[in-house]
Parts: structure tokens; C-alpha cells; sequence
């Protein structure tokens, strides 16, 4: 096999199979193309060629199990951050089965890789006060301040998705009565979020003060394109260590860009909003995503055990008569 037909699979599968064939979405696309950048580069500096010099064969078992390991131990990626990248892998080595059948006895060893189990902790959310704190950290009298406040503001109350802020265009913010902003969510799903008037404000001075066309980003990078999943998250880790001067709280918590939108709706919850107008105002397929945050929240707990008052009677345990059941409940 040359050394071209790795680099044609992978091409072949993004235009091909991804979006001729699949019609994947552009956030799909996006996940797919990180994961295959990382595992090039991780290749090229083991293998030590350059990544149109390597293999479908170089990327057996062994070594994406070594690839893998190094997101989670050497970038620090969570398991469902590595889950998600494994899938990505296991999608284009079916197509490969496929494309090269010589290739099939070593794409069924690299798709036998399983996903990887994790505990589900407590979700990570921010108070009132941290987020407060937190949107305030930006410098207002730099360019890069004004923008980051702006963000942050709508992030905290919209609870958007890291790819749907990102991927905000200027004619996706709609101003005056009724001030929303529209985003295409998981599933190619459209959905609307209203905006609060103080963040309506600020996002609004924001607009007009930046010249642009109506599919600009609404938070551009430094150069003009849209954000990286890298810079969001490097954005919120600078400003949270600027918080923390003001917040202490926020020392204890590990923040980043998805524990904004954790922010919103726990802020929902605590004002009483239904669960299910939660689901879609974040946009969730059903309510059972959402019921993550009545596990998360203890003032609701507290206020149930508070209504839990004890009866006086002392518990009696059941007698059986029977003696078949007698002896089913001595087990």
C-alpha cells in the first residue's frame, strides 16, 4: 500500500462518507476532524514521519490504545472526552473495512477497542455569585475585554453550548422586544433563547461597536474566525484565575466552558422554572438529560426533607402466615 492512501481514506471518508453520504452536521464534522488532528500529530512525533508519510497499517490496536492513554493522562481529556474521540476512530475504520477489504481483519481488531466506563459525578455548576464574578473579570477597556464579557454574559444566561457560541453569527442575534438568539443545536435542531434586556445591552453595544458582514462570528478571534474549542476553553480558565481574587469559592472548582451552561440552568431550576422548559430551552431530547440537575441541586433536597415529617409510628415489619411464605422471607 502507498504512502497516499492513507491520506486519500481520510479524505475520501470526511467528503464521501461523512457529508455526500451521511450528511453529517458541521458540529459532527468539526469533533471528527479534532480527533484525527490530534492522532496525526501524536503519530507523526512517535513514528517520526510526517503525517502524509504514515499508514493505515501504523494505526493498529496497540497504538491507538497508546493514543488514547495520552489524551487522558498527558492532555488531561475526561473519559468521555477520549470516548468521544474512540468513536470517531471506530467510525472511520468501518468505513475502511469496507473501502480495503485486505484491511478488514485489522479494522475489526481496532473497532473490538471498547468505550470506556466512567462515574457520573455530581454536576459542576457555578452560584450566582461565582458567575457574577466571573463576568466581571474581563477587562472592559481592551477590545479582547469587551468581547470576552460579552461572551461570558451570554453563555451564563443562555447556557449555549460551546459549538453554538462559537459558531454565532451576527444575523443569528435579534434585538428590541422579544431579544433572542438562534443557534442550530444538537440533532440539527433550531431553537431560539431569549436574552435577558441587561445582556441584550451589552451584547448589542458589542455588535455596534465591531463592523462586519451578517455571517461574521459575533465573537471573533484575534484574526477575525471563528473561536477554537482551545481558545474558549483557555478564555474562561484566564478569567476564572482573575475571579478567584474576588470569589474565592471559585478556587475549589475545575470551570470550564460547558460548566457555564450548567450555570444557566441551575439558575433556572432555583427560580422554579418546569424541568421540561428547561430540556428545551438547552435544547436536551428529553427531560431525562435534564433531571442531571435535581441530583445536583441540595437546596431542592433540603427543602423536601423539610417536608418529610415524621408520623410517630414506629415501622412494623411484614409477618407472613403462610408457611411457605414464612420460610420464603427467613432466607
Amino acid at each position: 500500500m502507498n504512502t497516499s492512501s492513507l491520506q486519500s481514506l481520510i479524505q475520501r471518508f470526511f467528503t464521501d462518507r461523512l457529508l455526500k453520504q451521511l450528511g453529517a452536521s458541521p458540529h459532527t464534522i468539526a469533533s471528527y476532524r479534532d480527533a484525527f488532528r490530534l492522532l496525526l500529530r501524536f503519530a507523526s512525533e512517535r513514528l517520526g514521519r510526517p503525517p502524509s508519510q504514515l499508514h493505515t497499517e501504523d494505526f493498529d490496536a496497540s497504538f491507538l490504545a497508546q493514543f488514547l492513554d495520552h489524551l487522558e493522562l498527558k492532555r488531561g481529556n475526561s473519559t468521555r472526552t477520549r470516548n468521544n474521540r474512540l468513536a470517531a476512530l471506530h467510525a472511520f475504520f468501518q468505513y475502511v473495512a469496507v473501502s480495503e477489504p485486505a484491511l478488514a481483519l485489522h479494522c475489526q481488531r481496532v473497532l473490538a477497542i471498547p468505550s470506556k466506563r466512567y462515574k457520573r459525578g455530581p454536576v459542576e455548576y457555578l452560584t450566582e455569585e461565582e458567575s457574577t464574578a466571573l463576568v466581571a473579570a474581563p477587562n472592559p477597556c481592551k477590545w479582547i475585554g469587551r468581547r470576552d464579557k460579552a461572551l461570558l454574559l451570554v453563555a451564563v444566561q443562555t447556557g449555549l453550548r460551546n459549538s453554538e457560541i462559537t459558531s454565532l453569527r451576527r444575523r443569528d442575534v435579534e434585538f428590541g422586544t422579544g431579544a433572542h438568539v438562534r443557534c442550530v443545536g444538537k440533532g440539527r435542531k433550531m431553537r431560539c433563547t431569549p436574552l435577558r434586556p441587561d445582556v441584550a445591552a451589552v451584547l448589542k453595544e458589542w455588535v455596534l461597536q465591531q463592523s462586519g458582514e451578517p455571517d461574521d462570528p459575533i465573537f471573533p478571534s484575534s484574526n477575525g474566525g471563528h473561536l477554537s474549542a482551545d481558545a474558549l476553553q483557555r478564555l474562561v480558565s484566564r478569567h476564572v484565575a482573575t475571579a478567584c481574587q474576588s470569589c474565592p469559592s471559585l478556587i475549589q472548582k475545575k470551570v470550564k466552558p460547558h460548566t457555564l451552561r450548567h450555570a444557566a440552568a441551575m439558575a433556572l431550576l432555583h427560580r422554579g422554572v418546569d424541568l421540561s422548559v428547561i430540556a428545551l430551552w438547552l435544547g436536551h431530547e428529553s427531560t431525562e438529560t435534564t433531571q442531571v440537575y435535581l441530583h445536583a441541586d441540595m437546596q431542592l433536597k433540603e427543602r423536601a426533607l423539610a417536608h418529610a415529617t415524621p408520623s410517630g409510628l414506629a415501622p412494623d415489619r411484614f409477618r407472613p402466615q403462610d408457611p411457605m411464605l414464612a420460610f420464603l422471607e427467613s432466607l
